[in-house]
């Protein structure tokens, strides 16, 4: 069977069940199993360039040492994701690239959410290197930890405000920034009023697409 992984890139076990729980719609019978690993090396979260610096190494001696058809670096500011490709054969995709690339297919501009005002930098980053930046309306910070983050109820009422500020703003679509936002989604959405894209979700539809055509691709070659 094929196998999708998706690496927490912080040590946060409760952020790597959120994730799961985010992709679990994505698996289904006789389909590629999706797995969530935890970087145990990892900081509790990604606040700083420091952090996502310090996890590279630990991130490429990951993917050299697991067996997977996709692996995808689970964090929305997608650290070391070059350094990863050039570490490995096998496709390797970024939860920020993949959702700035779902919300360009939904608006003409969209808005993140960050976790904290270091975040929007990285994430700039990220937006050069997809030729992306002028497509963002606005980006906006909580300034929360993980710990509140993942809590039901704790940044709900703020997220949603951003969210409003953001369609405000010109964004048609919404960007949650950090792979710990996922229980929020639904929620948000609703009070903003236009699509909001879980980065998460985004990758795994992706990595499906990806894995999914390889398969095609064999079968055709198989029939040949």
């Amino acid at each position: 069977m094929a196998r999708i992984l998706f690496i927490n890139p912080n040590s946060s076990e409760a952020c790597s069940d959120g994730i799961s729980a985010a992709v679990a719609p994505f698996r289904f019978a006789g389909g590629p199993a999706i797995d969530v690993g935890t970087l145990t090396e990892g900081p509790p979260a990604i606040y700083s360039w420091e952090d996502w610096y310090g996890v590279v190494p630990h991130l490429v001696a990951r993917v050299r040492r697991e067996a997977a058809d996709c692996f995808v670096i689970a964090c929305a500011s997608d650290p070391g994701l070059a350094a990863v490709r050039d570490a490995t054969r096998t496709p390797v995709l970024g939860i920020f690239s993949a959702a700035v690339l779902a919300a360009l297919g939904r608006a003409e501009f969209f808005g993140v959410i960050a976790m904290v005002e270091a975040s929007k930098a990285r994430q700039r980053q990220a937006l050069r290197a997809l030729g992306a930046e002028s497509r963002l309306a606005g980006s906006i910070a909580l300034d929360v930890s993980m710990e509140t983050l993942l809590d039901a109820r704790a940044v709900r009422a703020r997220m949603e405000a951003v969210a409003r500020a953001l369609a405000a703003a010109g964004a048609g679509a919404v960007i949650l920034g950090c792979a710990g936002m996922a229980h929020h989604r639904a929620a948000i959405e609703q009070a903003a009023g236009v699509p909001v894209i879980d980065p998460c979700q985004a990758a795994a539809a992706a990595a499906l697409g990806v894995v999914l055509a390889g398969e095609v691709v064999k079968l055709a070659e198989a029939a040949e």
